[in-house]
């Protein structure tokens, strides 16, 4: 069948192909290492595709911010799993927009020769923007600005995908309310049940703010 004269077409070539971890890896042209270090650069491959093998205990946050999910997964420590890959301490996002922010004056006060240290050093040194709003988060983890952690889906038609992905947003942040509490499944089904009923969440909240006596 000819394509319709308005289809517009997108060429890309391939470097390699290969699975990123196999049950036998010395079939493969590549080692599973080599792949990651060559993905963690600002070289090709620009793309990695992986099984669930590589949504744990990697990071790929030091030249990626987008995270292409092909389907939803079952839960939501899983997905925050996935996304955690880019979304890390200094990772991409954060740095562009630091670049985006001070890069220019970072370049100027090391050209002029009144820093004899690192650029990183010197940008993260500057970029106090958000220091009142966002504590010591602020540039590590959280630096607001053009870059962002990009979440990416293909939900199949005729299915229930969008639905699922909406209970799956809710569910993600009910789960990041119990990082770090003790028993922590039974902490999120218990969130997901009075999410489900309606009931007020505030009354589980504990108050560490400082008590402040008036005068």
């Amino acid at each position: 069948m000819a394509p319709h004269p308005e289809t517009k077409r997108s060429h890309f070539s391939a470097r390699f192909a290969l699975r990123y971890a196999g049950r036998n890896t010395k079939e493969d042209s590549a080692r599973p290492g080599e792949v990651r270090h060559a993905f963690n650069s600002p070289f090709w491959p620009f793309v990695l595709a992986s099984t669930s093998v590589g949504q744990e205990g990697i990071d790929f946050h030091w030249w990626s911010h987008a995270v292409f999910h092909w389907n939803l997964p079952s839960n939501p420590v899983d997905f925050e799993q996935r996304e955690g890959r880019v979304d890390r301490y200094r990772g991409h996002a954060v740095r562009k927009n630091i670049a985006a922010a001070h890069g220019r004056a970072g370049l100027c006060a090391l050209a002029s020769g009144k820093r004899s240290t690192h650029l990183w050093d010197e940008l993260y040194a500057r970029a106090t923007d958000y220091r009142d709003e966002f504590g010591d988060f602020t540039p590590g983890w959280v630096f607001p600005g053009p870059a962002k952690i990009e979440r990416h889906l293909a939900p199949y038609a005729f299915t229930r995908e969008g639905e699922r992905y909406e209970r799956m947003k809710e569910d993600v942040a009910l789960y990041r309310l119990t990082f770090g509490q003790p028993r922590q499944e039974d902490l999120l089904e218990a969130l997901q049940r009075r999410a489900s009923d309606g009931e007020d969440m505030e009354v589980l909240r504990i108050d560490l703010r400082p008590g402040c006596d008036e005068t």
